[in-house]
Order: structure tokens, then C-alpha cells, then sequence
């Protein structure tokens, strides 16, 4: 009876210790989509890494500053705009991701690669350009055409602490010759003139979508991936064949210095960038894919920056000397607008 209690005992030990053994992986993203994306990737990750797998939330500052304060730590991997992630780079809370074991990085198209250096690949591409619409407004074939007389109070702006506010800035440079980041004086001139065409800033990709559908506003430098949004309000709302191209927007992957489980967190990302995962979430209208070997539809393919030709077209942003210049880029645009 003693030995049967003892192996009972030895038993329940065993459980408990395997129970306490399983590795907590932790992921910090936004949260959109969260219904997809728990049935696209959480759910068959799960089943792959055996893991529990536990979620922080919220847009990229707030969950980029929780990092730094814990010195990065407490996740695993974080998914942030390139631009966040361009912070997270120079703060030094990312640690360098090893290419060998996320063999999948070699289907997706070369932007997607490395585009911030030996940090975090991009798992999706979208873009930033001009959506106009087509029963209100002559056809937009260029950036220079935000300036145009005929769209005075029809303009709705990305707010400058927005993704896309400074893409605005660096337009408006090149719409009177300058670079914006060495003569920010003739910039934001520009901006000022830019003014009268314009109706409101938006800070979120849902209160630029109620400009547009109560009509205040019929002309947007957006997202794509509002694009779907728009349309739904208003049909006629068309995205603007820009002969100086639109400029490129990555969501991107990192691993934290701090990670605990950092052979887990490249598993995962080589999980979202292969092709099956790539594909369906593309289908779904979740986001853009990186993976060249992922094939859509014409109609599938119409909200996404989709294709070679598209992604080759598309213009970069440099954020690292976007964001020495932020701060002061913000001032002027809040002394324009009154903000």
C-alpha cells in the first residue's frame, strides 16, 4: 500500500511539473482581425509549439513605450508599422533575428526581407497614396495635384503623429523642389498653403471613413488598408494612379531583447510567413501578402499592395531620419493647423 501511494505521489508530481514546464509565449499586436487570426494562426500554432499563448493589445506607441519600460522585456515577439519598429531599433529593445532559422524569409519579395537591417523581416506591405472620389472629383494623378485649386475644403489629412502625417511633409517638400528634412522652412510653407484644400486631420482609420461618408470630405491621403472601408461608405471612392507613385507602409515582426523563448518566437514567424498562412489571410482581407509564391484573384487582389510590379513601384520612407526630425515636424504642423 505504501509503494501504491508513493508511485501515486510520484505520479501527481509529475503532472504538476509538466503542467508548470509549459512555456507561456507572448505576443503584443494590435488585436485587429482577432477573430481571423486566432482561427488562422493562433489555434495551428498552438498545435505546433504546444505552448499557451497570451496577447498585450493596443496601437503601436502605447504597446512600444509598456516595452521599454520593462527594459523588453515580457514578449516574445511584437508586431509594429515600420516606423515603431524603427524606434524599437534605436531605443535597443530588439535583438537581431538569425535568418537560418526562418527559412520561409526567402519566399517573400526582397523589400520584405530585411528592411530595417538584421532586425525583424515585414510580414505584410501596404501602402500610403491618395483615394479620391471619382463622381465629385477630376482624376488625382499625382501628388503635386493635393495643391490644386478646384479641391479647396474637400481634403482630409493623416494627422502628423499618424503613420502617414510625415509622408505629407516629405510630399510637400518635393511639390516645391526641397528635401523636407533640410529645408523644413520651404516644407512646411507648402503645408500652409495646402491649408484652405484641406477639411480636417484624422487620427484614426475610422474617423477619416465618417469624413468620407457624410461627405465632408471627398478627397483622403490614406492607407490601403482603409481602402475597403471607404468604398463600403462610398462607392465611387477610387485610389489615385499617382505618376510619382505611392510610398510604402511594412508591418514588421521583432523579437525583443528581453524574449524568453526566442527559438519559439522564430518558429512563429517563420510560421506567418509561410505560404499557407500568407495565403489565407490575404484571402480573407487580414493583410497584404510578403510571399511571393502566394496567388490571388484579380478581385482579391484589388485592396492589396499585391505583386512585383507594385511593390517595385513603391516609394520608402527613411525613418530614422524621419523620426530625428519628428518633434519638430510636429510643432510646425500643430502651429498650421491649431492643433
Amino acid at each position: 500500500m505504501k509503494k501504491l501511494l508513493a508511485l501515486g505521489s510520484l505520479a501527481l508530481s509529475l503532472a504538476a511539473g509538466s503542467a508548470q514546464a509549459q512555456t507561456t509565449f507572448t505576443i503584443s499586436w494590435w488585436g485587429y482581425n482577432g477573430e481571423k487570426l486566432n482561427a488562422n494562426i493562433i489555434e495551428p500554432f498552438k498545435k505546433i509549439c504546444g505552448c499557451e499563448i497570451v496577447f498585450e493589445t493596443g496601437n503601436n506607441a502605447d504597446r512600444l513605450n509598456k516595452l521599454k519600460a520593462r527594459d523588453g522585456k515580457g514578449v516574445d515577439v511584437i508586431f509594429l508599422t515600420d516606423s515603431y519598429s524603427q524606434l524599437g531599433i534605436e531605443e535597443g529593445i530588439f535583438q537581431p533575428v538569425d535568418r537560418s532559422k526562418i527559412p520561409n524569409v526567402s519566399k517573400s519579395y526582397d523589400l520584405a526581407q530585411a528592411p530595417q537591417g538584421e532586425y525583424g523581416p515585414a510580414y505584410s506591405i501596404g501602402r500610403a497614396g491618395i483615394v479620391y472620389d471619382s463622381a465629385k472629383v477630376d482624376p488625382i494623378a499625382s501628388w503635386n495635384d493635393l495643391w490644386r485649386d478646384d479641391l479647396k475644403g474637400q481634403i482630409t489629412l493623416p494627422g502628423i503623429t499618424t503613420t502617414a502625417g510625415p509622408m505629407v511633409v516629405i510630399q510637400a517638400g518635393k511639390h516645391v523642389g526641397v528635401d523636407a528634412y533640410a529645408d523644413p522652412d520651404a516644407a512646411f510653407k507648402a503645408i500652409e498653403e495646402l491649408k484652405p484644400n484641406t477639411v480636417k486631420n484624422y487620427n484614426t482609420g475610422s474617423e477619416m471613413v465618417n469624413l468620407i461618408s457624410t461627405g465632408e470630405a471627398s478627397v483622403a491621403v490614406a492607407q490601403d488598408f482603409t481602402l475597403a472601408s471607404m468604398q463600403k461608405a462610398v462607392p465611387t471612392m477610387t485610389w489615385a494612379d499617382l505618376k510619382d507613385g505611392d510610398i510604402a507602409t511594412l508591418n514588421t515582426i521583432n523579437i525583443p531583447k528581453g524574449a524568453e523563448n526566442v527559438e519559439l518566437a522564430h518558429q512563429f514567424i517563420n510560421f506567418v510567413l509561410s505560404t499557407e498562412i500568407q495565403q489565407i489571410e490575404a484571402e480573407q482581407g487580414v493583410d497584404a501578402p510578403v510571399n511571393t509564391e502566394v496567388k490571388l484573384t484579380p478581385e482579391q487582389a484589388a485592396l492589396w499592395t499585391y505583386g512585383a510590379d507594385k511593390i517595385a513601384s513603391l516609394n520608402r520612407m527613411d525613418y530614422a531620419k524621419m523620426n530625428a526630425a519628428k518633434a519638430d515636424w510636429i510643432d510646425r504642423w500643430n502651429e498650421i493647423f491649431g492643433m
